[in-house]
């Protein structure tokens, strides 16, 4: 019973960690690419910073809620607050930078 619950605990970890990787990911690779403005083409450096931008605030979203006690893991509001969080962090990027 120790054994499953371990791996339950750890696959939420690991799962957690991904999601928001791949959420954060494409939400600020998005917000690069849609953003309206003039572009001066594609620039690796900006993107990966604007996909990096968008993992760290999905996941600070998470944890700080967590903390708070807003919510649990895996609740649609996480998912939500990390969403909107990658966003508008990736979108306030952009457009500080295009």
């Amino acid at each position: 019973m120790a054994i499953i619950d371990l791996m339950a605990a750890l696959m939420g970890v690991s799962m957690g960690f991904l999601a928001f990787l791949v959420i954060g990911g494409i939400s600020g690779v998005s917000a690069w690419i849609f953003y309206p403005g003039p572009s001066q083409g594609f620039r690796p450096g900006k993107v990966l910073v604007a996909f990096l931008l968008g993992f760290i605030a999905a996941a600070g979203s998470s944890f700080l809620g967590q903390y708070l006690g807003f919510f649990q893991s895996g609740q649609i509001l996480e998912w939500a607050s990390a969403i909107f969080a990658s966003c508008t962090v990736a979108c306030v990027f952009t457009a500080l930078t295009k």
